[in-house]
């Protein structure tokens, strides 16, 4: 057993608002800059749909990810030979117009135009070419057209559905969507440290988090096709590539990442968790309807005495297993099961969770009356707008059991909590909900507390980082007080 920390994430989408101050927190603190214009390391975005960039759930499209051969898993657009051959010209790479061209506006002709009978406009021009543009699309250009036959129409996951119920999902009755937020995942088997060939990107040890040696990158890019995410991005302007580093700095002084600080509704949850690195590459190797299983049972129980023991033996801090234990992830991920993870199909075990949407149900008109109750407690989770089945090709790899396990306990716990407060539901029927996912009344009031009055504290669970520890693996701390900075140290010297 090799028991590794892992900095890692939930968010909850029956909470999300569609706000973007999460996107727009993360672009004023880190990508603000020149050659990162286009580049949202946080974005947002409206499901059914096609996201940012373009259809990038389409692996036949952008060969992400890793797929299962012979036994095992290998990159499935890169690796040691097919890396190479295309390190010059990689067909896989989305293009700018994939994402969207960015843009500004000449502000200064409002003010410098010459007298006129017509009102001066402010024209679009690229913020790449400074030439005039027309604009054609943008980071959430699809945002709120859950109907769309010229976006939501294209979304891949409606793969999963039926003719029928592809029809039937653009009936005006029918029209339904929901908002879904998107960061690096920070998986426990990321594809893009394993496609780059220069080595410049790699797992910290004390936390987990994916990051980025721009002092080793050599721009091949193989990180930005390799990633099915499409979380690298590559800076024009600088010729390097970059991606989400969760905030690291804010990490290591007990803060809570921007977008996670940010987040009106509240959705982000932040936690350490502890898993079994010798047992990543049987996981990422399982059958599709057993991946998301699997990577449960990767996570481990942080209150085992054989796993603290072999924490400690790993070198992990006392500090860091209390924050483990403490983590909102493992409660929601392992020990109530209703977080699940984006797209495991790809095989790159993501640390980062997500709490399905309870949708809204259909319902029959009479007359003047839009009749919208279900005579079964949980046959509205089966009549929901949109099929389980799509949400089973988001969340489960298609498992759809593992969703509907999911959005069938979040209902019991509304049905306890209408118990409580309303008082119009029987305690038996309750219990009956309860028992048939396996759920207890004190669960059921954990994770509604959880859910609906978490502190700030109890939201993100930040242990200590330790940098002395890591700084001992590379250096004397006594010569590291010499030097300063966050990326390309160098030590202070006059010139």
């Amino acid at each position: 057993m090799d028991v590794r920390a892992q900095v890692s994430m939930v968010f909850h989408l029956d909470k999300c608002i569609g706000c973007h101050t999460c996107s727009i927190a993360c672009k004023n603190v880190w990508t603000d800059r020149k050659g990162a214009e286009y580049m949202w390391w946080n974005n947002v975005e409206t499901k059914p749909g096609t996201g940012y960039p373009t259809a990038w759930e389409d692996q036949e499209q952008y060969a992400g990810g890793f797929v299962k051969k012979n036994g095992s898993v290998t990159l499935r657009g890169s690796g040691r030979y097919l890396g190479l051959a295309n390190i010059f010209h990689n067909p896989k790479l989305p293009v700018i117009d994939d994402y969207y061209e960015p843009w500004t506006y000449r502000y200064e002709d409002l003010f410098s135009s010459p007298a006129s009978d017509d009102q001066p406009t402010a024209r679009a021009v690229s913020m790449i070419t400074g030439e005039p543009m027309e604009i054609e699309a943008g980071p959430n250009w699809d945002d709120d057209l859950g109907g769309s036959p010229v976006y939501a129409a294209h979304d891949p996951n409606l793969g999963a559905l039926t003719p029928e119920q592809r029809a039937q999902l653009f009936e005006v009755e029918r029209l339904v969507f929901f908002y879904l937020p998107r960061i690096c995942n920070h998986c426990s088997n990321p594809a893009c440290v394993a496609a780059c060939p220069s080595g410049a990107l790699y797992k910290r040890g004390e936390d987990g988090v994916v990051v980025l040696n721009q002092s080793r990158c050599r721009a091949w890019r193989h990180c930005v096709s390799a990633c099915p995410y499409k979380k690298s991005y590559f800076n024009w302007a600088s010729g390097k590539s970059e991606k989400c580093i969760l905030c690291y700095p804010r990490l290591e002084t007990g803060q809570a990442p921007a977008c996670f600080h940010s987040c009106v509704g509240r959705i982000r949850y932040l936690g350490m968790v502890l898993y079994d690195a010798d047992r990543i590459a049987s996981t990422a190797a399982l059958p599709e309807e057993k991946l998301v299983e699997g990577q449960r049972q990767l996570i481990l129980d942080p209150f085992d005495p054989e796993v603290i023991r072999e924490a400690r033996r790993s070198g992990i801090h006392d500090s860091v297993i209390d924050a483990a234990q403490a983590s909102p992830v493992f409660k929601f991920v392992k020990r109530w099961g209703i977080a699940l993870p984006l797209h495991i199909e790809f095989r790159t075990l993501p640390m980062l969770f997500y709490v399905p949407p309870l949708l809204p149900i259909l319902g029959n008109g009479k007359g003047e009356v839009y009749e919208a109750t279900s005579e079964q407690v949980f046959g509205s989770v089966d009549a929901a707008r949109l099929p389980v089945e799509y949400l089973a090709r988001l969340f489960a790899a298609g498992n759809v059991g593992k969703v509907r396990f999911a959005l069938r306990k979040l209902m019991a716990v509304r049905y306890f909590r209408r118990q409580q407060t309303v008082g119009d539901v029987s305690g038996e029927m309750v219990d009956g909900l309860l028992s048939e996912v396996e759920c207890t009344r004190e669960e059921a009031e954990a994770i509604y507390r959880l859910t609906s009055l978490p502190t700030f504290d109890e939201r993100f669970v930040i242990p200590p980082s330790h940098r002395e520890e890591a700084i001992e693996a590379l250096t004397d701390p006594l010569e590291f007080k010499g030097s300063s900075g966050i990326g390309f140290r160098r030590k202070p010297e006059r010139v």
